[in-house]
């Protein structure tokens, strides 16, 4: 390789041991629009310079004017921070940097929560990756900088250029709503958007690479924006997947190996623990991952609808956006969601119909008609309310999205279950419009998966619930029904790993004798001293319900003393209520025993939240 010396060059001593630096490890890429860099410098500063290459479309090219270089150079430091609660926007965001550092941007990547929000003012390119939670609500590593941004602290931010990704479900009413405020409220402060939001639904990898191609084109223009966002998906994908070539694109067939009812007879729940096989995927996780399980939906379901349809199950319509096709029936079956509706599927189902009472109710005045008459409602019902359909299936099934896969806590430790992985699925049944209606997964699971039959699954990595580093640390995990699944993981791994650190679980549920999940494990792991503390509150055995959060108050100077000496809270569970009532039962201790107010307890518990002491995985 060509050494620049001082001999050979027009550089000093100096210059010339930085360049030796610095040249060998630049990208292609780099080299080129270094080029093209100096030119635009030089056009900037009024020179006149006797080569003029310029990078266009990822190639280098010559002989181009120097007033045709018309702009300043655009910075290149890029801030990219992400909210993110099952790891999706944490991927994405981590793929975006380093595919933006081969383009020779600075960029620095943060999650909110450790990204100081005074500093905002000094950003000049913004890129937010976000995904939305329970009912609109941020993730919680997200929730403070969105407090601070709706604050009267906020800095204006003339300054700034920013462009917004947004992760959600179209199935919930306030889709993508984080996205959304961060947006708007970005505009409100003064910021200028490098381009448009994107909201994404499950089925994102295409949204993303649209998103990343503008902004990228935004930036710079002059780079092969196309090629470089396809990658930073596939990027995410890999990294997702880590060594094994399954992935949530490319899942494996994962062999059943137990399907249990783990509620006892008379019990009016049923949990399915499942165990399956991982053999020959070489799928890796650790305690707090999740299990993304890709289920079927009901078969009399799927035959009731192409019967009131009055379609032919065996006509060929498309499976997905590659052109992969296959039979009406098992794209109904296997491919597309049919037991949710959402505000957009019903106002693209509008303009295949002639029905006017659909068209009424998707007008702009009806909106609180349109969210009435979704919830709870399905596909069957859609077709059966308003039966004058003017679309064959092939057209019928485009309005529809993709069946998305359930993510499930993952219950065993691979270290104590070398190539298995261990589900606890709680199975949902009910009754509404008059009619039975099943959780799709979890009855697939019930009533549909035997022992020797085959799931399709995926890891995904969960960073943001993660035991403690050090083995020695205390542990406390708050896990009602079938939120204890990630303790049993937590518990089987630090006994194999032998750790030291003292664990407490809080658990409850409806029944004792029936519905005492994993009784014998917490039994056998309270008598070999792996589970040190065990407090559990059966609702439904008293006339005065007990909760989890109750017993939390009983034990309340204990829990103290294990905070102070460092221990990490974990909750896994329902959202709406019970991780709502057990972190108010957590501020109430802490201001009690700590003799300090209420707003000084939350401070202590946001606190632990930004050392990663106190995490959630809540649904």
């Amino acid at each position: 390789m060509l050494q620049l010396q001082v001999t050979n060059s027009p550089f000093n001593e100096s210059q010339v041991e930085l360049l030796n630096r610095l040249l060998p490890s630049l990208t292609e890429t780099q080299k080129i629009w270094l080029s093209g860099y100096i030119c635009a410098y030089n056009s900037a500063a009024g020179e006149t310079v006797g080569v003029e290459p310029l990078v266009n479309a990822g190639t280098l090219q010559s002989n181009v004017p120097m007033a045709a270089i018309s702009q300043p150079a655009i910075s290149r430091e890029i801030t990219v921070l992400f909210g993110s609660q099952t790891g999706n926007t944490q991927r994405l965001a981590g793929s975006l940097s380093r595919k933006l550092e081969e383009q020779g941007f600075q960029v620095s990547l943060a999650s909110m929560k450790d990204f100081k929000p005074n500093g905002l003012k000094k950003v000049e390119n913004l890129l937010l990756l976000v995904s939305t939670h329970g009912e609109g609500e941020p993730p919680d590593n997200a929730r403070s900088f969105h407090e601070f941004l709706y604050s009267k602290r906020a800095p204006k931010l003339d300054n700034l250029r920013f462009s917004v990704l947004a992760l959600g479900d179209t199935s919930y009413e306030f889709f993508c709503q984080t996205g959304k405020d961060f947006d708007q409220r970005l505009e409100e402060l003064g910021g200028q958007r490098l381009t448009p939001r994107v909201d994404c639904d499950l089925d994102f990898d295409q949204p993303v690479a649209e998103w990343f191609e503008s902004v990228l084109s935004s930036l710079n223009g002059q780079l092969d924006a196309h090629t470089i966002a396809s990658e930073v998906v596939q990027a995410a994908e890999a990294a997702e997947s880590e060594e094994s070539a399954y992935s949530r694109n490319n899942p494996f067939m994962a062999e059943v190996l137990e399907n249990l009812n783990l509620n006892g007879r008379g019990s009016d729940l049923e949990t399915r623990h499942l165990e399956l096989s991982l053999e020959g995927s070489n799928l890796q996780f650790e305690p707090g991952d999740l299990l993304g399980v890709y289920p079927e939906n009901q078969p009399e379901l799927v035959d009731a609808i192409i019967e009131a349809m009055g379609w032919n199950s065996d006509d060929l319509v498309p499976f997905n956006k590659k052109g992969e096709e296959g039979t009406l029936r098992e794209a109904l079956l296997c491919h597309y969601e049919i037991t949710s509706l959402s505000k957009s599927i019903l106002q693209q189902a509008a303009v295949l119909s002639s029905a006017s009472r659909l068209h009424e109710l998707v007008a702009p005045g009806n909106q609180q008609h349109l969210k009435e008459y979704i919830q709870g409602r399905d596909l069957l019902d859609l077709v059966q309310d308003f039966p004058t359909w003017q679309a064959p299936a092939r057209t019928f099934v485009g309005i529809l999205r993709k069946l998305p896969a359930r993510l499930y806590s993952i219950a065993s430790s691979l270290k104590a279950n070398p190539d298995e992985v261990h589900l606890t699925v709680r199975t949902v049944r009910y009754e509404t419009h008059g009619r039975e209606r099943y959780g799709v997964c979890s009855v697939h699971c019930a009533e549909r998966v035997q022992t020797g039959g085959k799931l399709p699954v995926y890891i995904q990595h969960n960073k943001n619930f993660k035991l403690p580093s050090y083995s020695d640390t205390p542990v406390i995990m708050i896990g009602p029904g079938t939120g204890v699944a990630p303790f049993r993981a937590f518990l089987e791994e630090r006994e194999e790993l032998g750790s030291k650190g003292k664990n407490w679980l809080f658990y409850g549920d409806r029944h004792f004798v029936t519905d005492f999940l994993y009784q014998t494990d917490w039994q056998r792991m309270l008598k070999d001293g792996v589970l040190t503390n065990l407090d559990v509150a059966f609702s439904r055995d008293t006339d005065q319900k007990v909760y989890v959060q109750h017993r939390i108050m009983e034990k309340s100077r204990e829990l103290y003393e294990w905070l102070q000496e460092g221990a990490h809270i974990y909750i896994c569970g329902d959202k709406k209520n019970m991780a709502h009532d057990v972190h108010s039962a957590l501020v109430t201790v802490i201001q009690q025993e700590g003799g300090i107010s209420p707003e000084a307890a939350s401070a202590y518990l946001e606190n632990m939240q930004q050392e990663g002491r106190y995490q959630r995985d809540v649904y």
